[in-house]
């Protein structure tokens, strides 16, 4: 039996799962880490804290097993935009700040002032938002200039991680295209990006494909860890991108819907050459000639369990998800926005609340709920609009996260979206993602659309029903109304929050 392992390191946790050449999971350990906030809007942890539980949860792994000989590669998936500065000796010089740090509002008008908007768009297909890596590097260079000083290098979260398990500083495209300074189109690092923020053009790291094989396991890692030194480690890539992988998102026409804490659309794209005009995210996807666009809504199933603990803790989600199907479409004349933390796509702005519009004596508590899991979809479905608004394909849908558990959500989901939405059978997301670069890496499989075929089954399908089709058109046209109906009153009440 041989098994390849996919390393998914998350913001709370890392996740290895132990995978067979019949794409099961016959194994996964998990290891949590801390977050330090030290500060509002700080969020930053130590790259040791990763690379130590990634050991541990890996020596666990082999030792459940008869022969840790029998994996033959790794690869990684990783938290997005971190940032991690590293000395002339490759020891990181302070904690990584994490993509949910907020503390670089300032630096990402200075991007914009630097380079205009413009040329922002068209080099990295992005807006400068406080999650990205480069926004980061400013304010290192700013606010800790004796740190900055002493910088050689940066890498990425999950690039830190294989370097300490196999020797090579390099990054893939997938991460590279999250830090503001590639050239998205070009896979290249972009000289302008650089020199007109005044980055060293030798802090950015040798550039690869996500498949591609960067080294084995060092000596010393593969004591420590039970691995052989004849394992392979291959690139890997960022989590969205290897959550595509997971979930097949591999040809035109594939769309996925996420919806965790947070929740994303992703969009398969053959070319780099569109321009959304900052509306969405355009990243490199981990398949070497594609890429993908993405929405993300904030508070996406944050919303559903803010309203449950709020107005609904003496009931299970199944009794509140039984009460919201009792409801109606457009839940007896109600809309919710689900802006509880801001908002992402279309709409960046961290100012913005939520709100229900068209409260009356008559409504329920499921109306409510009903209300609440049609506005983070209709969130969700701004960014298939623009999607299409570009001439994307999007005719079905993969579903997963916490909205996949619920037939009524996913309903709801296909009749939004107006496109079929189809589940996964085992559905692993990134660690999955990881483990199937792995899998081709190691010659299994020729290609990664071959090897998710194998690895990713889908499940149930549910169509779009018409007449609710046309019905929820007509609430998503009221409801792109919300934003600049409550955007002024949302940005005078910030002051008494």
């Amino acid at each position: 039996m041989s098994y390849v392992v996919g390393i998914d390191l998350g913001t709370s946790a890392v996740k290895v799962l132990l995978v067979s050449r019949a794409g099961k999971v016959v194994d996964e350990v998990s290891k949590d880490y801390p977050l330090y906030h030290d500060h509002p809007g700080y969020s930053e942890q130590d790259p040791e804290d990763w690379v130590k539980q990634t050991k541990l949860a890996l020596k666990e792994l082999t030792e459940r097993i008869d022969d840790p000989s029998m994996i033959e590669g790794i690869s990684f998936s990783g938290q997005m935009h971190g940032l991690v500065l590293l000395d002339q000796d490759s020891k990181p010089l302070r904690r990584a700040i994490l993509w949910n740090d907020t503390r670089t509002t300032k630096e990402c008008r200075d991007i914009e002032q630097n380079v205009g908007l413009d040329r922002l768009h068209a080099i990295t297909k992005n807006p400068a938002l406080e999650g990205f890596t480069l926004p980061k590097l400013l304010w290192v260079k700013k606010n800790e200039p004796e740190i900055f000083d002493q910088a050689k290098v940066f890498l990425l979260p999950k690039d830190y991680v294989r370097y300490a398990l196999a020797g090579d500083m390099s990054m893939d495209y997938s991460d590279a295209a999250g830090t503001l300074l590639l050239n998205v189109a070009e896979k290249t690092w972009s000289e302008e990006m650089c020199e007109k923020n005044g980055i060293p053009h030798s802090f950015c790291p040798t550039l690869i494909d996500s498949g591609q094989e960067t080294g084995t396991i060092l000596p010393a890692v593969a004591e420590e860890t039970g691995l052989t030194t004849t394992c392979k480690v291959f690139a890997g890539g960022a989590d969205n991108a290897c959550g595509a992988i997971g979930a097949g998102i591999l040809a035109d026409g594939l769309t996925l819907s996420s919806t965790g804490t947070s929740g994303v659309v992703l969009s398969y794209e053959a070319t780099g050459d569109k321009d959304f005009q900052g509306q969405v995210h355009y990243f490199n996807h981990g398949e070497s000639s594609a890429y993908y666009t993405m929405g993300v809504t904030l508070a996406a199933g944050y919303s559903l369990s803010w309203f449950k603990e709020t107005f609904a803790e003496d009931i299970s989600f199944e009794e509140l998800i039984a009460e919201a199907k009792a409801s109606t479409v457009g839940a007896k004349g109600m809309l919710f926005s689900p802006y509880i933390v801001g908002e992402r796509t279309p709409h960046p702005d961290s100012a913005i609340r939520a709100s229900f519009i068209g409260m009356h004596a008559s409504h329920t508590r499921g109306d409510f709920a009903r209300a609440v899991i049609e506005g983070i979809t209709f969130s969700l479905n701004e960014s298939v609009e623009i999607f299409r608004s570009k001439g994307k394909n999007v005719s079905k849908v993969v579903a997963i996260g916490g909205g996949a558990k619920s037939d009524l959500w996913l309903q709801i989901q296909a009749d939004i979206f107006n496109a079929d939405v189809v589940t996964v059978a085992n559905e692993q997301g990134p660690g999955m993602g990881a483990a199937i670069l792995a899998a081709v890496g190691s010659g299994w499989y020729s290609t990664l659309s071959e090897c998710a075929k194998s690895f990713v089954k889908y499940t149930k399908t549910y169509h779009p029903i018409p007449e609710n089709v046309e019905k929820y058109r007509q609430l998503f046209n009221m409801y792109q109304q919300i934003y600049q109906s409550t955007k002024q009153l949302n940005h005078d009440l910030a002051v008494f929050r």
